[in-house]
């Protein structure tokens, strides 16, 4: 068990986020959970508190660093520490280089690469001083591979991938800081809500048809497996992945 340690989720007014909260929770984590729909966050944190749990919902958009740094200090203030930070909060709206959405492209290297560093930065202080912690920074399939009209997306999650891995070697054997870099396959959350175009969202609401897709709390489950393995050993990577799918 989580002996009362602290985790910092962002992104989790939903989907991965969400699941990732719930589960750390019955893990015996008070979560600091980060998103910019604070309706949402309470509403979570409302279900999270009714189940036993401690939950602490932060209004947060990760491409400001000040509303980062603001979240660590009151995920601090409220719990008196912080463990873990998962670097969740991603946008993915699928669409071809050729229709030239650049406002999308844009939007996805806000949030989904310069929040991810702003959220790492934010939190490295605290876990550098204490010599202790653990990042959890969420890739995705698209960090390993390529598909067709995901270009940007997945050279946002190649980019997090790389970050993770080289932040692994620096920070674990200086500060005792672990890191893990979770790169889930097809899975059932609001990320397709932010598909603009309607080619590709019907593209993904048949493949929904054809597999079963993971839950957020299956991602929930591996970031558990993560932060509660040995001290020893650092999860440096895991690829999860539907059964059903085979690509």
């Amino acid at each position: 068990m989580s002996d009362n340690k602290v985790a910092l989720i962002t992104g989790a007014s939903s989907g991965i986020g969400a699941g990732i909260a719930r589960k750390l929770a019955s893990a015996g984590y008070s979560v600091a959970i980060g998103a910019r729909r604070l309706d949402r966050l309470e509403a979570l944190a409302a279900e999270i508190d009714a189940a036993g749990g401690k939950a602490l919902p932060v209004e947060l958009d990760v491409t400001s660093e000040e509303a980062n740094a603001a979240a660590v200090q009151r995920t601090l203030e409220a719990f008196g520490r912080l463990d873990v930070a998962v670097v969740n909060a991603g946008l993915m709206p699928l669409s071809d280089i050729d229709a030239l959405k650049t406002d999308e492209w844009r939007r996805m290297i806000d949030v989904n690469v310069q929040g991810a560093l702003n959220t790492t930065a934010a939190v490295l202080p605290t876990l550098m001083a204490q010599k202790s912690g653990h990042v959890v920074l969420m890739s995705s399939i698209a960090g390993r591979k390529v598909f067709k009209g995901l270009s940007v997306y997945c050279a946002t999650k190649h980019a997090v991938a790389a970050f993770a891995d080289g932040l692994r070697m620096e920070v674990a054997p200086k500060y005792n800081i672990r890191v893990t870099c979770v790169q889930p396959g097809a899975v059932a959350s609001e990320l397709y809500d932010h598909i603009t175009d309607p080619n590709y969202r019907q593209q993904m609401d048949e493949l929904a048809k054809q597999m079963q897709f993971l839950k957020p709390e299956d991602i929930g489950d591996a970031v558990v497996y993560a932060v509660e393995a040995p001290p020893h050993l650092d999860m440096a990577e895991m690829f999860v992945m539907p059964t059903e799918q085979g690509w």
